[in-house]
């Protein structure tokens, strides 16, 4: 796994904690209006670009809602590495089908780091393709199971969603139900990325 990839992991760590006592403060519909003047919430000093797009307060609650996430609940995960930034955020959805899944869980990095590093990294299980006309990859790792990524190029980097499907049943999901509808959600997201 490369380290973006490790990246990712750590951050959707913070998923599996993030309903645990002395969690990090949700990010309030009031602080998650968009401001194309906002200063990043963290930079770093590797000459990299700065991180323009904040998946918290960027992406419009009725999208993330819309998609059958809980964007009250949605949570920071911010992840400062000095020679590069991830600005991010995390959310859970809750909506079970019986006897297949629990709900899923989110995770939305935006970082200063190219999609051509990102291929790189994961060229091994990296697919490249387009989401409304922007390019992107689609990684999938039988090694991360019920796991889904999509990643997005930027001006400023990529931004990556990662998503992890609970399942209700004992054992994985096949991997064809990973990425299910998903890229229905990961297009959406994209329209409000403006760089």
């Amino acid at each position: 796994m490369g380290r973006w990839g490790t990246a990712a992991l750590a951050a959707l760590a913070v998923v599996a904690t993030a309903c645990s006592p002395g969690s990090a403060e949700p990010a309030t519909s009031d602080e998650a209006s968009t401001s194309a003047t906002r200063t990043p919430r963290i930079t770093d000093d590797s000459g990299r670009p700065p991180v323009t797009f904040d998946p918290c307060y960027d992406i419009p609650d009725d999208v993330m809602t819309a998609a059958g996430y809980d964007a009250a609940k949605k949570e920071l995960a911010d992840m400062p590495m000095g020679t590069y930034t991830f600005l991010g955020c995390t959310y859970r959805d809750r909506n079970q089908v019986p006897g297949v899944r629990r709900g899923y869980s989110l995770n939305i990095l935006a970082g200063n780091v190219s999609l051509t590093e990102e291929l790189d990294n994961n060229r091994h299980i990296a697919t490249t393709l387009t989401i409304n006309d922007r390019r992107a990859l689609l990684e999938i790792d039988t090694n991360r199971s019920d796991t889904c990524k999509y990643v997005l190029e930027t001006e400023f980097g990529i931004v990556m969603f990662t998503r992890i499907l609970h399942t209700e049943r004992p054992g994985n999901a096949l991997v064809e139900e990973w990425c299910a509808d998903f890229e229905e959600l990961v297009a959406a997201v994209e329209r409000q990325i403006l760089s």
